[in-house]
């Protein structure tokens, strides 16, 4: 399949994938009316493409307050948005003392304490449904936000550990090493929390390690059934970035490489950004009730039920990577 999928001609490509595309979804797009809320823009990482996170001394505060939170979130209700995208930095108190004093202001251990928080008074107050993107996550930090979130997510951006090292994209950014994201992927399932996931293309990575990144997603996927979407996004050069004179050489295999992502474990279509899978039934029904719970105001889990929901992730992150690692292979072995 690896070699098909190298050597066949791109038009035909793009009729295989459309067929499915149509067979599945017909002439319908889905999306979904949200506001994007900052909570804050320290970061620990220094991905070199990244626009996104700033230091300290560019920020008037490190953390957006409560108020702001809702500001927004009240002024994107009343522009008819559904769901409260929360965008954040990685663990960004692990690196700035700054970060550390103002959650320690605001009365809060960490980022992910203070983003359940604000997740849980943004409904509260204008019925709006988080959305959670803090980077990279333990089980126990997906345990804690479930309650307060109808979906999250993480970019796998790439499976390949070539870009982290010194000289590519992702040196000095340790949440950019692909086992801990695909660990949080793997958590995310164990746990059948709705999650968005994709790549990032032309930031240096080869065609290979492209399909052996879709191919990671596939399996974890395949055994969890909770990847709702799954972006496939382009490498644009920005000014002020260690990457602004990088070329763009995105078109054709950027075009190849959303044809193939239409295709999911089952060889039906995807439909948002060029690859929403379908979910699980036990997604399904969480997406249902976690509605519900929020709207109530649930308290975390019970401790024993996050130990068992710890358990249930540590399992399923060892079966996920050893299926991602089997899927790896295969593709190697299939392209020599």
């Amino acid at each position: 399949m690896m070699h098909d999928i190298e050597t066949a001609p791109l038009d035909e490509l793009m009729a295989r994938a459309a067929a499915k595309r149509d067979a599945a979804h017909g002439r319908l797009v889905s999306y979904s009316r949200k506001v994007f809320i900052p909570l804050t823009k320290l970061c620990r990482d220094v991905c070199h493409y990244c626009t996104f996170a700033q230091p300290p001394r560019a920020l008037a505060e490190p953390y957006l307050s409560v108020e702001a939170v809702l500001k927004i979130a009240r002024d994107g209700a009343a522009a008819g948005c559904k769901e409260a995208l929360f965008t954040l930095g990685d663990k960004p108190e692990l690196r700035y003392a700054l970060a550390r004093r103002a959650l320690e202001t605001l009365g809060f251990r960490s980022t992910i304490e203070y983003l359940e928080h604000c997740a849980r008074a943004v409904h509260a107050h204008t019925g709006l449904l988080p959305h959670l993107n803090p980077g990279v996550m333990t089980a126990a930090d997906l345990t804690r936000l479930r309650p307060v979130s109808v979906s999250m997510g993480l970019m796998l951006e790439s499976a390949s550990e070539r870009l982290s090292l010194r000289g590519g994209p992702h040196f000095g950014s340790p949440d950019k090493l692909p086992q801990p994201r695909l660990a949080t992927l793997a958590a995310a399932g164990a746990l059948a929390v709705p999650f968005t996931t994709g790549l990032l293309i032309g930031i240096g990575e080869t065609r290979r390690e492209r399909l052996e990144s879709l191919l990671a997603l596939r399996a974890l996927h395949a055994r969890h059934g909770h990847l709702q979407e799954i972006i496939i996004q382009n490498f644009r050069a920005k000014p002020g970035t260690k990457m602004a004179d990088a070329a763009e050489r995105l078109e054709a295999p950027g075009q190849r490489m959303r044809t193939i992502a239409r295709r999911d474990p089952n060889g039906q279509a995807g439909g948002n950004h060029c690859g929403a899978l379908r979910t699980s039934a036990s997604v399904e029904r969480y997406r249902s009730s976690v509605c519900s719970a929020v709207a109530r105001q649930v308290r975390p889990l019970t401790a024993s039920r996050a130990r068992e929901a710890r358990r249930r992730a540590s399992a399923g992150l060892s079966s996920a990577r050893a299926m991602a690692d089997a899927s790896a292979s295969a593709s190697r072995g299939a392209t020599r």
